[in-house]
Protein backbone atom coordinates (compact mmCIF):
# COMPACT_ATOMS: atom_id res chain seq x y z
CA UNK A 1 0.00 0.00 0.00
CA UNK A 2 3.23 2.25 -0.65
CA UNK A 3 4.42 3.94 -3.45
CA UNK A 4 7.87 3.63 -1.57
CA UNK A 5 7.76 -0.07 -2.47
CA UNK A 6 7.34 -1.52 0.82
CA UNK A 7 6.11 -5.08 1.01
CA UNK A 8 2.22 -6.20 1.59
CA UNK A 9 1.99 -5.58 5.21
CA UNK A 10 4.22 -1.95 6.23
CA UNK A 11 2.65 -0.62 9.59
CA UNK A 12 4.77 2.49 8.66
CA UNK A 13 3.32 3.14 5.68
CA UNK A 14 -0.50 2.25 7.30
CA UNK A 15 0.30 4.32 10.53
CA UNK A 16 1.07 7.24 7.82
CA UNK A 17 -1.82 6.90 6.20
CA UNK A 18 -3.40 7.57 9.81
CA UNK A 19 -1.40 10.65 10.78
CA UNK A 20 -1.99 11.96 6.61
CA UNK A 21 -5.92 11.54 7.44
CA UNK A 22 -5.67 13.37 10.47
CA UNK A 23 -3.47 16.24 9.16
CA UNK A 24 -5.75 16.96 6.12
CA UNK A 25 -8.61 17.28 8.44
CA UNK A 26 -7.16 19.59 10.90
CA UNK A 27 -5.61 21.79 7.61
CA UNK A 28 -8.91 21.36 6.29
CA UNK A 29 -7.77 20.02 3.42
CA UNK A 30 -9.28 17.16 0.93
CA UNK A 31 -7.59 14.13 -0.88
CA UNK A 32 -9.00 11.65 -2.57
CA UNK A 33 -6.26 8.98 -2.69
CA UNK A 34 -6.65 8.41 1.35
CA UNK A 35 -10.11 9.05 1.37
CA UNK A 36 -10.65 12.42 2.42
CA UNK A 37 -13.35 14.18 0.43
CA UNK A 38 -15.41 17.36 0.57
CA UNK A 39 -18.19 14.95 2.02
CA UNK A 40 -16.31 13.16 4.69
CA UNK A 41 -13.45 15.90 5.32
CA UNK A 42 -16.37 17.15 8.61
CA UNK A 43 -17.67 13.95 9.37
CA UNK A 44 -16.79 12.45 12.85
CA UNK A 45 -17.40 8.50 13.13
CA UNK A 46 -16.44 7.15 16.73
CA UNK A 47 -13.05 5.45 15.86
CA UNK A 48 -12.44 3.62 20.00
CA UNK A 49 -12.81 4.75 23.44
CA UNK A 50 -9.81 6.08 25.03
CA UNK A 51 -11.16 6.94 28.80
CA UNK A 52 -13.69 6.95 31.30
CA UNK A 53 -15.58 9.26 34.08
CA UNK A 54 -18.21 9.93 35.91
CA UNK A 55 -18.72 13.50 36.59
CA UNK A 56 -22.51 14.42 38.66
CA UNK A 57 -23.96 10.89 38.37
CA UNK A 58 -23.68 11.27 34.42
CA UNK A 59 -21.42 8.75 32.46
CA UNK A 60 -18.63 10.40 29.85
CA UNK A 61 -16.63 8.36 27.69
CA UNK A 62 -13.20 9.43 26.02
CA UNK A 63 -13.91 9.61 22.23
CA UNK A 64 -11.16 9.03 19.19
CA UNK A 65 -12.44 10.04 16.49
CA UNK A 66 -12.04 8.38 13.26
CA UNK A 67 -9.18 10.31 10.96
CA UNK A 68 -9.19 12.90 13.43
CA UNK A 69 -5.50 13.51 15.60
CA UNK A 70 -5.62 13.01 19.25
CA UNK A 71 -5.76 16.52 20.06
CA UNK A 72 -9.17 16.49 18.65
CA UNK A 73 -10.30 13.44 21.56
CA UNK A 74 -13.08 14.97 23.33
CA UNK A 75 -15.73 13.75 26.49
CA UNK A 76 -18.90 12.45 25.28
CA UNK A 77 -21.98 11.88 27.35
CA UNK A 78 -22.90 7.77 27.26
CA UNK A 79 -26.32 8.76 25.86
CA UNK A 80 -25.16 10.33 22.87
CA UNK A 81 -22.36 7.44 22.14
CA UNK A 82 -24.23 5.23 19.22
CA UNK A 83 -21.53 2.76 18.91
CA UNK A 84 -22.75 -0.42 21.62
CA UNK A 85 -19.43 -2.61 20.31
CA UNK A 86 -17.08 -0.01 20.91
CA UNK A 87 -18.74 0.27 24.76
CA UNK A 88 -18.83 -3.78 24.91
CA UNK A 89 -14.81 -3.35 23.96
CA UNK A 90 -14.41 -1.04 26.32
CA UNK A 91 -16.03 -2.65 29.04
CA UNK A 92 -13.74 -6.01 27.85
CA UNK A 93 -10.68 -4.44 28.02
CA UNK A 94 -11.27 -2.83 31.22
CA UNK A 95 -12.02 -6.30 32.83
CA UNK A 96 -9.60 -7.97 31.01
CA UNK A 97 -6.66 -5.38 32.55
CA UNK A 98 -8.28 -5.60 35.92
CA UNK A 99 -8.23 -9.56 35.56
CA UNK A 100 -4.80 -9.64 35.06
CA UNK A 101 -3.78 -7.23 37.97
CA UNK A 102 -6.63 -8.41 40.25
CA UNK A 103 -6.38 -4.83 41.51
CA UNK A 104 -7.35 -1.78 39.63
CA UNK A 105 -10.40 -0.15 41.87
CA UNK A 106 -11.73 3.11 40.03
CA UNK A 107 -10.42 6.07 42.28
CA UNK A 108 -12.54 8.49 43.50
CA UNK A 109 -11.46 12.22 44.03
CA UNK A 110 -12.92 14.98 46.61
CA UNK A 111 -14.45 16.45 43.79
CA UNK A 112 -17.19 13.87 43.45
CA UNK A 113 -15.29 12.78 40.32
CA UNK A 114 -14.86 8.97 39.28
CA UNK A 115 -12.21 8.41 36.92
CA UNK A 116 -10.35 5.22 35.89
CA UNK A 117 -6.69 5.06 37.51
CA UNK A 118 -4.40 5.76 34.28
CA UNK A 119 -2.71 2.35 33.69
CA UNK A 120 -6.53 1.21 33.08
CA UNK A 121 -7.10 3.72 30.47
CA UNK A 122 -3.71 3.06 28.99
CA UNK A 123 -4.34 -0.24 28.47
CA UNK A 124 -7.66 -0.15 26.77
CA UNK A 125 -6.28 2.30 24.31
CA UNK A 126 -3.26 -0.05 23.51
CA UNK A 127 -6.02 -3.06 22.87
CA UNK A 128 -8.11 -0.55 20.78
CA UNK A 129 -5.18 -0.08 19.02
CA UNK A 130 -4.12 -3.13 18.74
CA UNK A 131 -7.19 -4.29 17.20
CA UNK A 132 -7.46 -1.63 14.48
CA UNK A 133 -3.98 -2.87 13.41
CA UNK A 134 -4.80 -6.49 13.64
CA UNK A 135 -8.00 -5.58 11.68
CA UNK A 136 -5.77 -4.24 8.87
CA UNK A 137 -3.20 -7.00 8.72
CA UNK A 138 -6.00 -9.39 8.36
CA UNK A 139 -7.72 -7.57 5.52
CA UNK A 140 -4.67 -6.68 4.09
CA UNK A 141 -3.82 -10.81 4.16
CA UNK A 142 -7.34 -11.96 2.65
CA UNK A 143 -6.17 -9.32 -0.57
CA UNK A 144 -3.05 -10.75 -0.53
CA UNK A 145 -4.16 -14.84 -0.95
CA UNK A 146 -5.18 -16.52 -3.99
CA UNK A 147 -7.25 -19.15 -2.30
CA UNK A 148 -11.05 -20.02 -1.18
CA UNK A 149 -10.24 -19.84 2.69
CA UNK A 150 -10.81 -17.27 4.30
CA UNK A 151 -7.78 -15.62 7.02
CA UNK A 152 -9.17 -14.13 10.14
CA UNK A 153 -6.88 -12.87 13.09
CA UNK A 154 -7.27 -13.14 16.93
CA UNK A 155 -5.29 -12.35 19.46
CA UNK A 156 -7.00 -12.26 23.31
CA UNK A 157 -3.79 -13.26 24.96
CA UNK A 158 -1.87 -9.68 24.64
CA UNK A 159 -0.32 -6.59 23.43
CA UNK A 160 1.29 -8.27 20.49
CA UNK A 161 0.16 -6.86 17.26
CA UNK A 162 1.45 -7.47 13.65
CA UNK A 163 4.30 -8.66 12.65
CA UNK A 164 6.51 -6.06 11.16
CA UNK A 165 8.78 -7.66 9.19
CA UNK A 166 6.78 -10.68 7.39
CA UNK A 167 5.24 -10.13 3.83
CA UNK A 168 2.50 -12.34 2.40
CA UNK A 169 3.38 -14.48 -0.14
CA UNK A 170 1.27 -17.07 -2.60
CA UNK A 171 3.88 -19.20 -4.06
CA UNK A 172 7.57 -19.37 -3.39
CA UNK A 173 10.07 -16.22 -3.88
CA UNK A 174 13.17 -17.51 -5.45
CA UNK A 175 16.68 -15.85 -3.54
CA UNK A 176 18.60 -14.04 -6.29
CA UNK A 177 20.60 -16.63 -8.84
CA UNK A 178 17.91 -19.27 -7.97
CA UNK A 179 15.68 -20.34 -11.24
CA UNK A 180 11.95 -21.71 -10.94
CA UNK A 181 10.75 -23.27 -14.11
CA UNK A 182 7.23 -22.79 -13.38
CA UNK A 183 5.71 -24.34 -16.98
CA UNK A 184 5.40 -27.91 -17.83
CA UNK A 185 6.81 -29.18 -20.61
CA UNK A 186 3.94 -31.96 -21.28
CA UNK A 187 0.79 -32.77 -19.92
CA UNK A 188 -1.96 -35.39 -19.95
CA UNK A 189 -4.85 -35.33 -22.57
CA UNK A 190 -7.22 -37.50 -20.59
CA UNK A 191 -10.70 -36.50 -20.35
CA UNK A 192 -11.26 -38.75 -16.96
CA UNK A 193 -8.03 -38.15 -14.90
CA UNK A 194 -9.60 -40.56 -12.53
CA UNK A 195 -9.49 -43.42 -14.68
CA UNK A 196 -7.45 -43.03 -17.44
CA UNK A 197 -3.67 -43.06 -17.23
CA UNK A 198 -2.47 -39.49 -16.13
CA UNK A 199 0.35 -37.40 -14.99
CA UNK A 200 1.43 -39.68 -12.24
CA UNK A 201 1.20 -43.11 -14.06
CA UNK A 202 3.63 -41.22 -16.40
CA UNK A 203 6.40 -39.98 -13.39
CA UNK A 204 5.72 -43.32 -12.24
CA UNK A 205 3.59 -43.47 -9.11
CA UNK A 206 -0.14 -43.76 -8.52
CA UNK A 207 -2.73 -41.52 -8.21
CA UNK A 208 -2.54 -39.50 -5.01
CA UNK A 209 -6.12 -38.95 -4.12
CA UNK A 210 -9.58 -40.38 -3.91
CA UNK A 211 -12.90 -39.92 -4.87
CA UNK A 212 -13.21 -37.76 -2.19
CA UNK A 213 -10.22 -35.75 -2.82
CA UNK A 214 -8.49 -37.01 0.23
CA UNK A 215 -4.95 -38.48 -0.38
CA UNK A 216 -4.59 -42.37 -0.60
CA UNK A 217 -0.75 -42.50 -0.90
CA UNK A 218 1.51 -43.06 2.03
CA UNK A 219 4.02 -40.50 3.41
CA UNK A 220 6.98 -40.24 1.40
CA UNK A 221 5.73 -40.91 -2.16
CA UNK A 222 5.53 -37.63 -4.16
CA UNK A 223 2.26 -36.12 -5.77
CA UNK A 224 2.01 -35.58 -8.96
CA UNK A 225 -0.76 -33.53 -10.26
CA UNK A 226 -2.04 -32.66 -13.39
CA UNK A 227 -0.38 -28.79 -14.74
CA UNK A 228 -1.22 -26.03 -16.92
CA UNK A 229 -0.30 -28.50 -20.59
CA UNK A 230 -2.86 -30.57 -19.47
CA UNK A 231 -6.12 -30.82 -21.22
CA UNK A 232 -8.28 -31.53 -18.42
CA UNK A 233 -10.41 -28.58 -16.92
CA UNK A 234 -10.05 -27.40 -13.29
CA UNK A 235 -12.66 -29.52 -11.75
CA UNK A 236 -10.00 -32.75 -12.33
CA UNK A 237 -9.64 -34.94 -9.39
CA UNK A 238 -6.11 -34.61 -9.60
CA UNK A 239 -6.06 -30.97 -9.07
CA UNK A 240 -6.05 -30.63 -5.11
CA UNK A 241 -2.95 -29.00 -3.75
CA UNK A 242 -3.26 -26.17 -7.07
CA UNK A 243 -6.90 -24.95 -5.95
CA UNK A 244 -5.13 -23.86 -2.62
CA UNK A 245 -6.78 -23.35 0.59
CA UNK A 246 -10.53 -24.32 0.73
CA UNK A 247 -10.75 -23.61 4.98
CA UNK A 248 -11.35 -20.51 6.60
CA UNK A 249 -8.46 -20.56 8.97
CA UNK A 250 -7.54 -17.99 11.91
CA UNK A 251 -4.14 -16.94 12.93
CA UNK A 252 -4.34 -16.56 16.80
CA UNK A 253 -1.95 -15.83 19.91
CA UNK A 254 -1.76 -18.52 21.89
CA UNK A 255 -1.55 -18.95 25.40
CA UNK A 256 1.09 -21.12 26.07
CA UNK A 257 4.29 -19.00 25.16
CA UNK A 258 4.31 -20.30 21.98
CA UNK A 259 3.45 -17.07 19.49
CA UNK A 260 1.45 -16.89 17.07
CA UNK A 261 -0.30 -20.29 15.81
CA UNK A 262 -2.78 -21.53 13.50
CA UNK A 263 -6.33 -22.54 14.35
CA UNK A 264 -8.95 -24.14 11.72
CA UNK A 265 -12.71 -22.31 12.09
CA UNK A 266 -13.96 -25.20 10.69
CA UNK A 267 -14.31 -29.36 10.85
CA UNK A 268 -11.61 -30.90 8.07
CA UNK A 269 -11.99 -34.49 7.21
CA UNK A 270 -9.15 -36.57 7.54
CA UNK A 271 -6.23 -36.93 4.77
CA UNK A 272 -7.40 -33.68 3.29
CA UNK A 273 -4.75 -30.80 2.03
CA UNK A 274 -4.95 -28.10 4.40
CA UNK A 275 -2.20 -25.77 3.12
CA UNK A 276 1.29 -25.11 1.19
CA UNK A 277 4.03 -23.87 2.50
CA UNK A 278 6.09 -21.78 0.95
CA UNK A 279 8.76 -18.82 1.36
CA UNK A 280 12.02 -18.03 0.17
CA UNK A 281 14.29 -20.61 -1.96
CA UNK A 282 17.28 -20.24 -0.66
CA UNK A 283 20.89 -22.40 -1.11
CA UNK A 284 21.65 -25.10 1.44
CA UNK A 285 24.49 -23.13 2.25
CA UNK A 286 22.92 -20.10 2.75
CA UNK A 287 20.24 -22.01 5.15
CA UNK A 288 23.35 -23.32 6.90
CA UNK A 289 24.30 -19.51 7.40
CA UNK A 290 20.61 -17.94 8.58
CA UNK A 291 20.31 -21.11 10.52
CA UNK A 292 23.08 -20.03 13.37
CA UNK A 293 21.11 -16.90 12.92
CA UNK A 294 17.79 -18.12 13.83
CA UNK A 295 19.00 -20.70 16.41
CA UNK A 296 20.46 -18.19 18.50
CA UNK A 297 17.11 -16.45 18.49
CA UNK A 298 14.89 -19.48 19.43
CA UNK A 299 12.70 -19.43 15.82
CA UNK A 300 12.83 -22.10 13.57
CA UNK A 301 11.68 -21.49 9.79
CA UNK A 302 13.47 -23.75 7.33
CA UNK A 303 12.49 -26.75 5.47
CA UNK A 304 14.48 -28.17 3.46
CA UNK A 305 13.97 -29.50 0.11
CA UNK A 306 15.50 -32.90 0.54
CA UNK A 307 13.09 -35.18 -1.48
CA UNK A 308 15.68 -36.07 -3.85
CA UNK A 309 18.81 -33.69 -3.29
CA UNK A 310 19.63 -31.39 -0.43
CA UNK A 311 20.72 -28.21 -2.51
CA UNK A 312 17.74 -25.84 -1.86
CA UNK A 313 15.58 -24.77 1.21
CA UNK A 314 12.87 -22.65 1.85
CA UNK A 315 13.01 -20.46 4.19
CA UNK A 316 9.83 -19.16 5.64
CA UNK A 317 10.95 -16.39 8.25
CA UNK A 318 9.97 -13.49 5.83
CA UNK A 319 8.19 -14.39 3.02
CA UNK A 320 5.47 -16.88 3.37
CA UNK A 321 2.00 -17.97 4.07
CA UNK A 322 -0.42 -18.92 7.12
CA UNK A 323 1.85 -21.61 7.80
CA UNK A 324 4.74 -19.44 8.64
CA UNK A 325 2.31 -19.63 11.60
CA UNK A 326 1.77 -23.02 12.43
CA UNK A 327 3.46 -24.49 15.20
CA UNK A 328 5.14 -27.60 15.81
CA UNK A 329 4.00 -30.59 17.56
CA UNK A 330 5.37 -33.99 18.29
CA UNK A 331 2.39 -35.44 18.16
CA UNK A 332 0.93 -33.56 15.06
CA UNK A 333 -2.26 -33.27 12.72
CA UNK A 334 -1.05 -32.53 9.71
CA UNK A 335 1.45 -34.34 7.48
CA UNK A 336 3.97 -33.35 4.85
CA UNK A 337 4.12 -34.47 0.91
CA UNK A 338 6.26 -33.55 -1.84
CA UNK A 339 4.30 -31.94 -4.60
CA UNK A 340 4.95 -31.64 -8.37
CA UNK A 341 2.79 -29.73 -10.35
CA UNK A 342 4.16 -27.48 -13.49
CA UNK A 343 8.05 -27.49 -11.62
CA UNK A 344 8.90 -30.79 -12.46
CA UNK A 345 12.43 -30.26 -11.15
CA UNK A 346 12.67 -32.68 -8.46
CA UNK A 347 15.13 -30.51 -6.21
CA UNK A 348 12.26 -28.38 -6.22
CA UNK A 349 9.25 -30.17 -4.98
CA UNK A 350 6.45 -27.89 -3.33
CA UNK A 351 5.71 -28.85 0.41
CA UNK A 352 2.22 -29.94 1.34
CA UNK A 353 0.07 -30.17 4.35
CA UNK A 354 -2.46 -33.13 4.55
CA UNK A 355 -4.67 -33.82 7.81
CA UNK A 356 -3.43 -37.19 9.35
CA UNK A 357 -7.07 -37.42 11.35
CA UNK A 358 -9.82 -35.14 11.43
CA UNK A 359 -9.29 -31.70 13.12
CA UNK A 360 -12.30 -29.44 14.68
CA UNK A 361 -12.93 -26.56 14.31
CA UNK A 362 -11.37 -24.30 16.62
CA UNK A 363 -8.24 -26.98 17.28
CA UNK A 364 -5.18 -25.32 16.41
CA UNK A 365 -3.04 -27.30 13.65
CA UNK A 366 0.64 -28.10 13.73
CA UNK A 367 2.92 -30.06 12.02
CA UNK A 368 6.79 -32.03 13.50
CA UNK A 369 9.57 -29.67 12.19
CA UNK A 370 11.36 -32.72 11.95
CA UNK A 371 8.80 -34.27 9.41
CA UNK A 372 10.86 -34.83 6.07
CA UNK A 373 8.51 -35.70 2.89
CA UNK A 374 9.62 -38.92 2.56
CA UNK A 375 8.10 -39.45 6.07
CA UNK A 376 11.82 -40.18 7.76
CA UNK A 377 12.24 -38.08 11.03
CA UNK A 378 15.69 -36.47 11.07
CA UNK A 379 16.84 -33.57 13.26
CA UNK A 380 18.02 -32.25 10.41
CA UNK A 381 15.31 -31.80 8.09
CA UNK A 382 13.89 -28.60 8.99
CA UNK A 383 16.86 -26.24 10.06
CA UNK A 384 19.70 -27.77 8.45
CA UNK A 385 23.13 -27.44 9.82
CA UNK A 386 25.80 -29.65 12.04
CA UNK A 387 23.97 -30.67 15.53
CA UNK A 388 27.37 -29.95 17.38
CA UNK A 389 27.12 -26.15 16.59
CA UNK A 390 23.42 -25.71 16.68
CA UNK A 391 21.44 -24.07 19.74
CA UNK A 392 18.74 -26.36 20.82
CA UNK A 393 15.51 -25.25 20.97
CA UNK A 394 13.26 -26.59 23.73
CA UNK A 395 9.88 -27.84 22.46
CA UNK A 396 6.40 -26.15 24.25
CA UNK A 397 4.11 -28.88 22.24
CA UNK A 398 3.22 -30.18 25.61
CA UNK A 399 2.36 -33.58 23.48
CA UNK A 400 2.57 -37.02 25.64
CA UNK A 401 4.94 -38.21 23.13
CA UNK A 402 6.81 -34.60 23.07
CA UNK A 403 10.62 -35.12 22.42
CA UNK A 404 12.03 -31.86 24.39
CA UNK A 405 13.69 -30.35 21.52
CA UNK A 406 12.63 -28.82 18.18
CA UNK A 407 16.20 -29.48 16.22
Amino acid sequence: PSARGCGPWCVPCLVSLDTLQELCRKEKLTCKSIGITKRNLNNYEVEYLCDYKVVKDMEYYLVKWKGWPDSTNTWEPLQNLKCPLLLQQFSNDKHNYLSQVKKGKAITPKNNNKTLKPAIAEYIVKKAKQRIALQRWQDELNRRKNHKGMIFVENTVDLEGPPSDFYYINEYKPAPGISLVNEATFGCSCTDCFFQKCCPAEAGVLLAYNKNQQIKIPPGTPIYECNSRCQCGPDCPNRIVQKGTQYSLCIFRTSNGRGWGVKTLVKIKRMSFVMEYVGEVITSEEAERRGQFYDNKGITYLFDLDYESDEFTVDAARYGNVSHFVNHSCDPNLQVFNVFIDNLDTRLPRIALFSTRTINAGEELTFDYQMKGSADISSDSIDHSPAKKRVRTVCKCGAVTCRGYLN
